[in-house]
């Protein structure tokens, strides 16, 4: 199985750094991170970007859902 780094961007401002780096086991699957009271979906529409010289690919914000209780 393959593990691809991520970078979350966009989404919540207060999201910290340093969980906006994930792993993802699949291109065409959205992330779903657990933050506060909800999650933040992410999903990889084929963008990649360097970080520290490492290429990654990049999962755009796409919608907030609450914690169902």
């Amino acid at each position: 199985m393959t593990n691809f780094r991520a970078l979350l961007c966009d989404g919540p401002p207060s999201l910290p750094a340093e969980d906006r780096m994930q792993f993802a086991i699949s291109l065409t699957e959205k992330i779903k991170h657990r933050f506060g009271a909800g999650y933040e979906h992410f999903v990889h529409k084929g963008e990649f970007t360097m970080v520290d010289g490492e290429e990654v690919a990049v999962f755009r914000w796409t919608t907030r859902t609450a914690i169902a209780e």
